[in-house]
């Protein structure tokens, strides 16, 4: 396989589009167990629309608060560039692209107002919390270089959004949504794992204490394929006893993307295109995985109408 060519440094990389399904997806979740309990009106669908807006402002602010803090640590240098290249080469400046980040957590705090106006404050409390974790992640706190950013990306991403988005639309509070947000939630702390592990001997150079750095790489890369791989037996407990309907079964055809997640895996500790891939072949499961899981849902819903 061919090494990693460094990408090209700009606006598009820092905030990193490619990565806002992982805001995405658990908004659906949460959106899905909404409409089934209580089908939306027309002000309901805009307030779907926004909390949408509201999930990838969140993941913006994250990707480019990261961005800077791990410049500012130091954790990213000229000489693994590949990864963010945009301001250890000058292309951006550090002060613009924290701006960036600010804007969009600032962006999301204004969209809360018209959420609580639409809910009433129970939302506040998820919504400070998103905040706090999007902005902490690499800078303030910074918590990922105290090994928490696995176990906050499962909480803030995997729960709390899909909690915060159901009730915004409905109540505050649903066991249903929790259970079938369990799945998605190992699967996105998986990618945050992909790109620890891909980094692994770069942040351990740098000191930045992650998760998987504070483990060896072998025990990083089985966390990997653990926090991919457990999704589907808990989709299956899921549905054998009763906490998610029976077409939510459509999200085991994800099982093509976790073989080959599984083998690029096998490649990776010494090739280093299969180790970039590990983030890349992550997000594509989590996508298909929670799309699938969500169109399952819906259609169970429709099904029960008819």
């Amino acid at each position: 396989m061919p090494d990693v060519k460094p990408v090209k440094a700009g606006w598009w990389n820092a905030f990193r589009p490619w990565t806002l399904h992982g805001a995405v997806v658990p908004v659906l979740i949460g959106g899905a167990v909404a409409y089934a309990h209580e089908p939306f009106d027309l002000l309901g669908w805009v307030m779907f629309i926004l909390i949408v807006i509201a999930g990838c402002l969140i993941q913006s602010a994250a990707n480019l608060l990261n961005t800077y803090g791990d410049y500012k640590r130091g954790t990213d240098t000229v000489e693994n560039e590949t990864r963010s290249p945009e301001l250890v080469t000058g292309v951006l400046e550090p002060r613009h692209v924290k701006m960036a980040g600010m804007v969009c957590l600032g962006v999301c705090c204004l969209l809360g107002l018209v959420f609580i106006w639409y809910s009433g404050w129970e939302i506040l409390v998820y919504g400070l919390l998103g905040v706090a974790g999007a902005g902490m992640y690499t800078t303030g706190l910074s918590y990922k270089y105290l090994g928490m950013g696995q176990a906050t990306v499962f909480l803030m991403m995997g729960i709390l959004m899909p909690l915060g988005t159901y009730c915004v639309l409905a109540e505050p509070f649903s066991w249903e949504v929790l259970l079938l947000s369990l799945p998605n939630a190992f699967m996105i702390t998986a990618v945050l794992c992909g790109n620890e592990t891909r980094d692994y001997h770069e942040d351990k150079k740098a000191g930045a204490g992650t998760l998987c750095g504070r483990m060896s790489y072998e025990s990083a890369m089985k966390l990997y394929l653990f926090e991919n791989a457990v999704a589907y037996p808990i989709l299956v407990v899921l549905i054998v006893f009763g906490f998610a309907p029976w077409p939510c079964a459509l999200a085991f055809l994800a099982l093509y993307d976790m073989l080959v997640l599984y083998r690029n895996s096998k490649q990776a500790p010494t090739d280093k295109h299969a180790s970039f891939m590990l983030v890349p072949l992550a997000f594509r499961m989590n996508w298909h995985f929670g799309v699938l899981l969500v169109i399952g849902y819906i259609a169970d819903y429709a099904i029960g109408v008819l």
